[in-house]
């Protein structure tokens, strides 16, 4: 795993590329806006993650991994040392 820095253009999100088993990597965007930040998450951490698959020429990237506060959109969460973030 590697972090990369927030992206705050609109909604603020955290970022990190994951590397799967099968060798892909993808991209986790976390809005911070709606869940909290995953403040202990450092290179070469494990995570778990249930969100939304987009793919992408780079391998993809995985967002809805948080609650939504409108109730239309499946809720999300990261798992990182225990603790799950949503």
């Amino acid at each position: 795993m590697k972090t990369l820095s927030d992206d705050t253009n609109g909604s603020r999100h955290q970022r990190f590329i994951v590397r799967l088993e099968s060798g892909r990597t993808l991209l986790v965007s976390h809005n911070i806006d709606l869940a909290p930040r995953i403040d202990a998450l450092r290179a070469g951490d494990t995570v778990a993650f249930y969100g939304e698959y987009e793919w992408n020429p780079k391998g993809g990237v995985i967002h809805w991994t948080h609650h939504d506060p409108q109730g239309r959109h499946p809720a999300g969460w990261i798992r990182h040392a225990g603790q799950t973030y949503q």
